[in-house]
């Protein structure tokens, strides 16, 4: 048997992992989209490293692009197989497929124009409306926890694992020579204690484990402030400045979560009298999603709505839908609180929002995720005088905050309270992904003192026999 690892590999983009049995099956763990790495993202994006035509089955962590976004790629390159995950992941991840298509579509339309002035080829995009809709007829929703037969050599399972909606941690039990063999990765982790979700759950002993690093050498703020901290931005910004407060929010976890901290507030008759706009269609499909999965909330959120039958909808809360509206609220003075797409302000109309904002003072932009060094948020997050967007450089006017403590990924203290089902003795080898190269060499350095003797930073497309 041999692992080969295709993505997130010393980044935190693309994840792609693919096991190859000795009998020739594959098994591809997650097909994600690179994003924010700068001019290398599309090439990165057109070539595999293994041949699509030749994977047996897939299996899916969660919902996010950067985990999802290649599937429809994968079968118009000739994937034939089945997709496993939860229920919830396969709504999530049909309308961020459909919207990725649909932005691909809109970029390559508006970038074959150009090209067509200059004398050259057209392009195409990474997959049509049609691949995604192809893909989508491949998923097979897995209960968590219960053993789910793939075949005969292959057994699956799920478990909880509290990052967005759906997200699971994947156990493979693996029959090869007479052999058992136990693989778990762990997708990306959750938090203990979110706003939300349930805490990750304990799973299998395993042999061999692929494990997220993200915030591998970082500990996160308290979660118990961050309502305060809103609160307090947008009293200031939207009260004393009489300014607009933007949030880029991915569209799903961290857009719900923001939306349930300031129903919090409305519940606790907190909540500032201002305008508050969600300003993203994919936010909105997938807060639908979500409301239509309670059983994966906490039990905290599940004791508020036996009162609150909606606990992401409050006073004076609007959905844009139309572009028209968007571009209206870009020529108004009104102050507001924008949350809006996409969380690394690297696309979509947050980026729009920043760009017509950022020279006003009475701006303010909260930055509540993860970003890619190369994006806008990560460049906004160095507080430079000046950031070119779309092209054009604008001076900084705008006042730029950030809340840590949203992350929907674990910090190193989780991750070892996550890895604390396991002994270190019985594991084989650890294979850390998912991460900047320094987050991935501090968590391997702490997973030694933690008695995990062969971990390993998988190189781009390396191959590793187990």
């Amino acid at each position: 048997m041999k692992i080969s690892f295709h993505g997130a590999t010393q980044t935190v983009t693309g994840s792609k992992h693919l096991i190859t049995l000795s009998n020739g099956k594959k098994i591809l763990l997650d097909c994600g989209m690179f994003q924010g790495l700068g001019p290398d993202t599309t090439k990165m994006n057109n070539h595999f490293g293994f041949n699509p035509a030749e994977v047996d089955y897939m299996v899916l962590s969660h919902a996010h692009v950067d985990h999802s976004g290649l599937i429809p790629k994968l079968v118009k390159e000739g994937f034939k197989g089945k997709i496993f995950t939860t229920a919830a992941t396969k709504d999530l991840t049909e309308i961020l497929l459909k919207d990725s298509a649909h932005i691909q579509a809109n970029d390559v339309k508006f970038i074959n124009k150009r090209r067509f002035l200059e004398g050259k080829q057209p392009i195409e995009p990474l997959y049509t409306i049609e691949h995604v809709n192809e893909a989508l007829h491949r998923f097979v929703e897995v209960p968590y926890e219960k053993p789910f037969a793939i075949d005969e050599d292959i057994t699956l399972q799920l478990f909880e694992n509290g990052h967005i909606l759906g997200a699971c941690t994947i156990f493979l039990s693996i029959k090869e020579n007479g052999k058992i063999t136990k693989i778990a990765f762990s997708g990306d982790v959750g938090r203990y204690g979110d706003y939300i979700l349930k805490s990750p759950a304990t799973f299998p002993q395993a042999d061999y484990i692929i494990i997220e690093s993200t915030y591998g050498n970082r500990l996160h703020d308290r979660v118990d402030t961050n309502s305060e901290t809103i609160r307090d931005l947008i009293i200031h910004t939207c009260i004393d400045k009489k300014g607009k407060l933007i949030i880029p929010a991915f569209s799903v976890g961290r857009t719900q979560e923001l939306l349930y901290a300031l129903n919090d507030m409305e519940l606790d008759m907190k909540l500032p009298g201002v305008k508050y706009y969600v300003d993203s269609p994919l936010s909105t499909a997938a807060t639908e999603v979500v409301k239509r999965h309670p059983e994966c909330f906490n039990r905290h959120v599940q004791r508020i709505m036996k009162y609150d039958s909606d606990p992401f909808d409050f006073k004076g809360l609007h959905y844009i839908e139309d572009k028209r509206e968007s571009q209206a609220l870009n020529g108004s003075h009104e102050p507001c609180v924008i949350i809006s797409a996409s969380g690394m302000a690297e696309a979509g109309r947050v980026k729009h929002h920043i760009a017509n904002n950022i020279e006003d003072p009475r701006t303010t932009i909260l930055m509540v995720g993860y970003c890619e060094k190369e994006s806008l948020g990560a460049r906004l997050k160095r507080h430079p005088e000046e950031v070119r967007i779309f092209g054009q450089t604008y001076s900084v006017k705008a006042e730029i905050e950030e809340i840590n403590s949203m992350s929907a990924h674990a910090d190193y203290n989780d991750l070892c309270q996550y890895l604390s089902c396991q002994d270190p003795g019985e594991v084989k080898k650890v294979f850390v992904v998912h991460g900047e190269e320094e987050s991935q060499i501090a968590f391997k350095e702490r997973l030694h003192k933690k008695g995990y003797l062969d971990v390993v930073i998988p190189r781009p497309h390396e191959e590793i026999g187990l």
